[in-house]
C-alpha cells in the first residue's frame, strides 16, 4: 500500500501540472490580470455641464457619485473575468474626486495632486492593460466638451509634431512602458479624436453639442457598455498595441500668455520659440511628462 501511494504522488502531479498548461483551463487562469485605470470627470456619463465638475459647483456631489459608480461598473467586470489586481488613479483636478468609501473595496486608489506623473501616476511597466475613463478632448477642440489640455492657461501641445491632449499624452506614457490602452471613454468628440491617434476601444457617454454642454446618455446605459466593452478587450490584451514615439521626444508647448513662456526658458534645455510657445528635447517620455506638468501645473506667474 505504501508503494502504491509514493507511485501515484507524482503521477497526480504530472496531470496537474499538464491541466494548468491547457489552454482555457481553470487552473491556467489563475495568473491576476493588472488593470490601471485613470479616472477624469468631465467624460462621466450624466455630467453634462461645467459646473458638476467643480468642487464649488451646482450637482458636483452628483458628479463624483456618478464618476465613482462607473469606475465601480469597470472594475466589477474586470474581476468578474477572474483575479485581477487594479490601480485606480484619481485625475481630475486636485484629485479627491472618487469616493474612496464607496470605491470596491477590491482596488487600490492614488489620491490628490502633487506627484510627478499626475494623470498615470503609479503606472508602470508590470501592467497588462490601462483604462481611461471620464476623459475630454484636447484644447482647442471644436465642439469638445469642456476640452481643454492639462489646464486653461495651454492652448497646445505637440509631441513630435503630432497635437495631443491628455489621453494622447498618458497613451505615450504608458506606450514607453509596454502597456496598451485598450480602452477609452468620454465624450463623442474625445472617443473620435483618441481612437483615430492612438486606437483603442471607445465607449460614448454623451454626444458633445457644443464646449458647454451634451446630450446625455443614461448612467445605466453607460455603465453597461463599460461593463460590456471591459469583457472585450481584456480577452484580447495579448494582441494590444502599446503606443509608442520614437525617442527622443520634441515637445512644444503653446500657453494663452506671453509671460509664462519667459519665465519657463530660464530652465535649461528649454527655448522659447514665439511669444507663447518654449519646446525642448527630452529623453523618454517619462522626462517630457514631468516637465510638461511641472510646466502648466506647478510653475506659479
Amino acid at each position: 500500500m505504501t508503494k502504491l501511494r509514493r507511485h501515484a504522488i507524482p503521477a497526480f502531479a504530472v496531470v496537474v501540472a499538464a491541466a494548468a498548461a491547457l489552454p482555457g483551463s481553470s487552473l491556467a487562469q489563475q495568473t491576476p490580470v493588472k488593470v490601471f485605470i485613470s479616472v477624469d470627470m468631465e467624460g462621466i456619463g450624466g455630467i453634462g455641464t461645467g459646473a458638476m465638475t467643480s468642487a464649488t459647483g451646482k450637482d458636483y456631489a452628483t458628479g463624483r457619485r456618478l464618476m465613482t459608480e462607473e469606475v465601480n461598473a469597470v472594475v466589477a467586470a474586470i474581476f468578474a473575468r477572474g483575479p485581477a489586481e487594479v490601480l485606480v488613479n484619481d485625475s481630475h483636478g486636485d484629485m479627491q474626486n472618487l469616493l474612496h468609501t464607496e470605491l470596491d473595496a477590491r482596488v487600490t486608489y492614488v489620491q490628490g495632486a502633487v506627484k510627478p506623473h499626475g494623470m498615470v501616476e503609479g503606472l508602470d511597466a508590470t501592467f497588462d492593460a490601462a483604462i481611461f475613463i471620464g476623459y475630454h478632448a484636447r484644447a482647442g477642440t471644436p465642439r469638445g466638451f469642456l476640452a481643454h489640455t492639462g489646464s486653461g492657461i495651454v492652448k497646445g501641445l505637440w509631441l513630435n509634431d503630432i497635437e495631443v491632449g491628455e489621453g494622447e499624452l498618458n497613451a505615450a506614457y504608458a506606450g514607453e512602458l509596454g502597456v496598451p490602452v485598450v480602452l477609452v471613454s468620454g465624450d463623442s468628440t474625445f472617443v473620435a479624436q483618441f481612437t483615430h491617434t492612438v486606437g483603442a476601444e471607445g465607449v460614448v457617454t454623451k454626444t458633445a453639442v457644443t464646449p458647454q454642454s451634451a446630450r446625455l446618455r443614461h448612467p445605466e446605459q453607460v455603465k453597461a457598455d463599460l461593463a460590456a466593452a471591459v469583457r472585450r478587450v481584456l480577452a484580447n490584451t495579448a494582441s494590444a498595441t502599446p503606443w509608442k514615439l520614437r525617442t527622443p521626444i520634441q515637445v512644444r508647448l503653446q500657453f494663452a500668455d506671453p509671460t509664462r513662456p519667459q519665465i519657463l526658458q530660464a530652465i535649461p534645455g528649454v527655448r522659447q520659440s514665439d511669444g507663447y510657445t518654449v519646446e525642448f528635447t527630452a529623453a523618454s517620455m517619462a522626462e517630457a511628462y514631468r516637465l510638461i506638468r511641472l510646466m502648466y501645473r506647478f510653475v506659479s506667474v
